[in-house]
């Protein structure tokens, strides 16, 4: 057994404080350079071994040096690493970034440091002092309505979602047991990626894929794709007005966490008196905010939340008080092998 180490072998290994924070308050070089090696298709460039920079550069059409620089840094930090002098390959992390393996992070990682969103971080302090999303004061409307407006930026953000879907949905279908439901309705669904998922494992289910018209639009082609058409229908709907009826229970992934809660409440209300008298389910896909100072992903999804549609991440003691607010009781949080967990309420 080997001894303790003593107060200073400790402190030396903690990082200096003036370094720490300087690394902290150049985090968005990080995330703009992670951006730009998307762009420029890096992590694919070296799906098959390491190469020289010189090489990327011819194929990306990129200045050498600048190049080198910006793979430097973003292997400093564990993504991609210099092989050799001036030669680079991938590393797990950066493998994330390839457009060919299962579960790549790619189309999500391209929208959360794409310029859009550093010009409207540019008035994150405005949400700090209002509490109030900064997208609002940028846009000049709420982001879901702006994304109407924006084609291109609707189908990054279309793109990023159906990212999140590949890593959270099959761990979610591990972990959760959805049979025993005749109905499921998938609620601001997107194009259907998620529903699609459920009705492949379980063939004795019907869907309702529910979302915007315009959002819909989008979705024939890939329940077509997923062979679920002849037991999945979609229905246009704004999920404040009303919710389709007729569902045994009604998911919603990466959803309330966008919502205040007074809007979230307003969603779960509204999907209560869908339901009517049947005892159904509520079914969220969502992270669970942890306690305490330990580093975690949803401590920073949550500003993302605020700064943009105007939501929040939560912990199970405020999911449980939402529920109970609106009719449902919380009967049971599952942690999956991806940063979400399946949140279910039970209608009372």
């Amino acid at each position: 057994m080997s001894a303790p180490a003593s107060t200073s072998q400790q402190a030396a290994t903690q990082p200096n404080p003036a370094e720490h924070v300087l690394q902290v308050g150049a985090g968005y070089l990080a995330s703009i350079s992670l951006n730009c090696a998307i762009q420029l298709n890096i992590a694919d460039l070296l799906a098959a071994g390491p190469r020289p920079v010189s090489e990327l550069a011819k194929a990306t059409g990129s200045n050498e040096d600048a190049l080198y620089r910006t793979l430097r840094a973003l292997a400093s930090v564990g993504v991609f690493t210099e092989s050799a002098p001036r030669t680079f390959a991938n590393t797990p992390p950066s493998e994330m970034l390839r457009s060919d393996v299962p579960g790549s992070l790619r189309d999500a990682l391209a929208f959360w440091g794409d310029p859009f969103h550093f010009r409207v971080y540019a008035e994150f302090a405005h949400s700090v002092r209002t509490g109030q999303p900064c997208a609002d004061k940028v846009l000049g409307m709420p982001i879901f309505d702006y994304f109407a407006t924006d084609p291109q930026e609707s189908e990054t953000f279309n793109r990023a979602m159906i990212s999140f879907s590949a890593v959270s949905v099959p761990a979610a279908l591990e972990a959760y047991d959805f049979s025993g439901i005749g109905t499921l309705v998938d609620l601001a669904g997107g194009h259907g990626h998620v529903i699609c998922a459920v009705l492949q494992k379980y063939p004795q289910m019907r869907g309702i894929l529910a979302d915007l018209e315009h959002v819909l639009a989008g979705a024939g082609p890939i329940i077509q794709k997923h062979g679920v058409a002849d037991r999945c229908k979609t229905e246009s709907c704004d999920f404040f007005k009303s919710v389709p009826a007729g569902g045994d229970a009604y998911l919603m992934k990466h959803i309330i966490h966008d919502w205040d809660d007074d809007r979230s409440l307003t969603i779960l209300r509204n999907i209560a008196t869908a339901m009517g008298s049947k005892k159904g389910k509520v079914i969220l896909i969502e992270a669970v905010m942890p306690a305490g100072n330990e580093p975690h992903l949803i401590k920073f999804l949550d500003l993302e939340m605020l700064a943009m549609p105007g939501g929040r991440e939560r912990s199970e003691a405020e999911y449980a008080a939402l529920f109970g607010r609106t009719g449902f009781r919380l009967t049971r949080v599952l942690p999956t092998k991806s940063p979400m967990s399946v949140i279910e309420a039970v209608k009372v």
